[in-house]
């Protein structure tokens, strides 16, 4: 079955990401390729992207019948999909403990994020009533 993990994050955390130091960000990057290629070498890996900065989303909605474009960032505690990994694997319970191996994700001492550190994981649908379950 395949998973969802994404990974959330709000305008804040990114800016907050950009006065890492180049070792903290190294170390995170580093643990970040780490946990992809052990997926890859599992067979579980499917895909993964990180997306750019919330600053440069569009949302889009619908006001009195009228399409509504709304440029982000929007409220700094507001969070958006910062980037997701895909992984084909034996079951929810395996999906969740991919999942919890990012809870120990490398951050300068010092950090602080605007919410608590999460993950979501959600089931893809493969046919078209299955999301409606």
């Amino acid at each position: 079955m395949k998973y969802m993990i994404m990974l959330p994050l709000t305008q804040k955390d990114v800016d907050a990401m950009a006065k890492w130091s180049p070792q903290d960000l190294a170390a995170l990057h580093g643990f970040m390729a780490k946990w992809n290629n052990d997926l890859v070498e599992s067979g579980e890996f499917v895909d993964a992207h990180g997306l750019t900065a919330p600053v440069h989303t569009r949302r889009v909605s619908l006001k009195d019948g009228v399409p509504v474009v709304t440029d982000g960032p929007y409220a700094e505690t507001q969070e958006v999909l910062g980037g997701y990994t895909i992984v084909d694997c034996a079951g929810f319970d395996r999906a969740t403990e991919i999942a919890a191996k990012l809870v120990n994700t490398p951050h300068p001492a010092d950090a602080s994020l605007v919410h608590d550190w999460h993950v979501d994981i959600r089931p893809i649908a493969e046919q078209a009533a299955e999301s409606l379950e």
